[in-house]
């Protein structure tokens, strides 16, 4: 039996008392903000957290740390909808100096005309210069309507000494067909120091038609020499956007593989470079995990990295979904958009060297607004005190006893009070055993027909996966063709979950070990709600809602 729970039940829930947040303005058309019925809800124009501007979206990520000015420059291929025939993606950029917070720095390499090689700009990298005090973008040339002896792509450069003035070299054209590597597939430039003092650049390409890798040699980024192919790529896959570098004992590369099947921000490793690149050596397929280096879901793409020196950051882009259909997720003929927000992680290196996605401080600290929650509706829902192992009570600093939230039953809930534009959610779930089974869902009142659900599902004893849903009875459950994110099950069964929202983007954090990324349109204005399914007991304790 349904019942209405009040917020005194709810607070007595948490660990902390929570201030009042004033829901007012943040819909002044909701005549009755008390209700739990839907409420139809739109994204801002610009958003700062996970990065959009007023008109248009963000593409491909290029992050450089500016040792100059000691700040992160994230160049991005700026995407109009609809852009200019045959002449798009021009390279914008943003300055942050902790990854939650932007400041626009406009159009820094325009494109070419429908003439040009560049009519068309695509992926590249930027790098400092100390010898000649210029910066360096190496960006990717898109021809337009190609002749048959022309290169559809090809490696260009601009270079700058202010970062606000950039100047093409067009003296400079590295083409693929100059070196035995594919005319068309030749892109996606990524320059860096190595070890030898001398620059290196990997271009994803295609040799003898097989995925590759090429590496090219330089002593002043003006001449480079070929030295062959650093890498292979695996099957008749092909990697984007590749990123090379060293953290603590490990070399990493980060790439996106464009498979329809895949689609997904990836990684290998290796104690040297020989290793790393022995991990494709015949197909060989030595991934550095159980589930081919996943660093997220088909929720984020064109991830890139960069470091300050002290901690790596990874960029990428969520994207949009046509028609704000928040199914359209995965492969044709559910293809989400190209381009959307800029989304930022700390990249959490594991004593194994394995990788995952993290929190990043900066945006944890954004959402400084504590909340009071209040239990809108519930089923299966019941509320316990926290003892210790003796039965004694534990109480918080304040002296009071602390309570926790227990759902159990078919289907069991808790709908909680609706969200505002930028919301930072914080909860553990402890589960009774191996098996049980949880979600959260968003965009859900007392009349959704249909909600979307993150299910934390026993994908075996030892394995947990998130799976997205669109649940209710209008609902399509499971939703084919996306790709959820597995995870080793917490021996104790104990998930600390985090969860942040932008406008529609949603960023799930469990336990360091997963990340997952969405976008789920109608977050803001509208209730959420915890859930237990088939029959599972499910212990919610430490509840917090921050916004800013």
């Amino acid at each position: 039996m349904k019942t209405m729970i009040s917020s005194i039940i709810l607070a007595s829930c948490l660990a902390l008392p929570l201030a009042s947040c004033s829901d007012s303005d943040a819909a002044p058309e909701q005549k009755d903000w008390s209700t739990t019925t839907y409420f139809y809800s739109a994204d801002a124009a610009m958003q700062d957290t996970y990065y959009k501007p007023t008109v248009g979206y963000v593409g491909d990520p290029m992050p450089f740390f500016d040792p100059v000015a000691g700040d992160f420059k994230v160049l991005y291929l700026q995407d109009f909808r609809p852009n200019p025939e045959g002449t798009y993606h021009p390279i914008w950029g943003v300055s942050t100096k902790d990854a939650a917070h932007y400041t626009s720095l406009g159009e820094l390499v325009s494109c070419g005309t429908k003439k040009s090689q560049d009519a068309a700009i695509g992926t590249g990298s930027t790098i400092y210069d100390e010898a000649s005090k210029l910066y360096y973008t190496f960006y990717t040339g898109n021809k337009y309507l190609p002749t048959g002896d022309e290169s559809a792509q090809a490696v260009m450069v601009a270079t700058s000494s202010d970062f606000k003035t950039w100047t093409k070299d067009r003296t400079f054209l590295l083409k693929g067909q100059d070196f035995g590597y594919d005319k068309n597939d030749f892109r996606d430039p990524f320059v860096f120091k190595g070890d030898d003092g001398k620059f290196h650049m990997l271009v994803s390409t295609k040799k003898g038609g097989k995925g590759s890798l090429a590496e090219f040699v330089s002593d002043d980024l003006k001449n480079w020499i070929d030295n062959g192919v650093f890498m292979n790529m695996m099957w008749d896959r092909f990697y984007e956007c590749p990123d090379l570098f060293k953290m603590g004992d490990y070399w990493y590369l980060v790439y996106s593989e464009i498979h329809h099947a895949i689609r997904r921000v990836q990684y290998f490793k290796g104690r040297t470079l020989d290793e790393l690149k022995a991990c494709t050596a015949n197909d060989a397929g030595i991934w550095p995990d159980a589930h081919e280096g996943f660093l997220d879901s088909r929720g984020l793409y064109a991830g890139k990295t960069a470091s300050d020196g002290t901690n790596r950051y990874l960029w990428g882009w969520c994207p949009t979904r046509s028609g704000k259909d928040n199914t359209a997720v995965g492969a044709s003929p559910a293809e989400p958009e190209w381009g959307g927000n800029l989304v930022c992680y700390k990249l959490i290196q594991h004593e194994d060297g394995t990788l995952t996605l993290g929190e990043v401080e900066a945006i944890s600290n954004k959402y400084n607004k504590v909340c009071e929650v209040e239990v809108k509706d519930q089923n299966g829902m019941s509320v316990v005190e926290r003892k210790d192992a003796e039965g004694n009570l534990i109480r918080d600093e304040k002296g009071e006893v602390i309570k926790d939230t227990i759902l159990s039953g078919d289907n069991a809930y808790m709908l909680l009070s609706r969200l505002g534009n930028h919301n930072k959610i914080s909860f553990t779930v402890t589960t009774s055993n191996k098996w049980d089974k949880f979600g959260i869902s968003m965009v859900r009142g007392s009349d959704s027909k249909k909600y979307y659900t993150m299910v934390v599902n026993p994908e075996d004893e030892n394995n947990r996966k998130v799976n997205f849903e669109e649940q209710g009875v209008e609902g399509k459950g499971f939703i084919a063709g996306i790709d959820g994110y597995v995870f080793a099950r917490p021996a104790d069964n104990v998930y600390n979950i985090t969860i942040y929202t932008d406008n529609s983007i949603c960023v799930m954090y469990i336990n360091d070990v997963c990340s997952y990324t969405n976008r789920i349109y109608g977050i803001q204005k509208n209730c959420w709600s915890i859930d237990s399914f088939n029959g599972a007991n499910v212990k919610v304790s430490n509840l917090k809602i921050s916004q800013y």
